[in-house]
């Protein structure tokens, strides 16, 4: 089973205002396992960067200018997730963004029958808690000291990180690798069948039996 966490950077929160793409970060799990496989890339968004953008992730103008557009980056984006579940945090808003930019390039959109959103995930199982991803980094114990700016790709680590923990942290594992385990040795194993014991006494057995009664006075076996 393969997913992808995924995360991005813009530079607003309307992809239909004419705000785009600046980050996109990935990051491969296969069977609830992060494999170290991702994707990462800068895109150039070809238009100027909001202070307020700019406050939260940290990626100017003059850098991103000099990055691939999103249509340099797209096939390669397109081709690591392939046909994977996508697990994304308040995922409408990225897959918002994602969707915007792929329709500029006439490519199909990402529909959300893929997607898990690991916000409704939050809530579901901590009703009237706090769903962001820093609290939920906190609740977890999962060290998110080097967020002092957004990054997709901090942000998907972090987040492959939470999802886990969503499903049952590291039992989902361990669970796995235990049914592995014994799957595997009852596939390799080499049962050695002993001949069967005879249960009947032999000739001889019988007759060293009635001389052993004879011995005895008034037997039970003969009252």
């Amino acid at each position: 089973m393969r997913e992808i966490v995924l995360d991005t950077e813009t530079t607003g929160l309307e992809p239909n205002l004419g705000h785009r793409v600046v980050e996109i970060g990935c990051v491969e799990l296969v069977n609830h396992v992060k494999t170290g496989a991702t994707f990462q890339s800068y895109v150039n968004p070809e238009r100027d960067m909001p202070e307020q953008a700019f406050a939260i992730h940290g990626l100017s103008e003059e850098f991103l200018v000099k990055q691939p557009t999103f249509s340099d980056v797209a096939e390669a984006f397109i081709q690591f997730i392939a046909d994977a579940t996508l697990v994304i945090h308040n995922a409408e808003f990225d897959i918002g963004f994602i969707n915007a930019e792929l329709q500029r390039l006439d490519r199909q959109p990402i529909t959300m029958e893929r997607v898990i959103d690991t916000v409704q995930l939050a809530r579901r199982k901590f009703p009237g808690a706090q769903a962001n991803l820093n609290s939920l980094c906190r609740r977890f114990r999962i060290d998110n000291s080097e967020r002092k700016i957004h990054g997709a790709l901090k942000d998907a680590c972090l987040l492959a990180c939470v999802y886990l923990e969503l499903l049952g942290g590291q039992q989902t594992d361990l669970k796995l690798s235990i049914k592995q385990e014994h799957q595997s040795k009852t596939e390799n194993q080499t049962i050695n069948h002993h001949a069967q014991r005879p249960h009947m006494p032999s000739p001889e057995e019988e007759r060293t039996h009635a001389e052993f009664i004879d011995k005895l006075e008034t037997p039970i076996w003969r009252a």
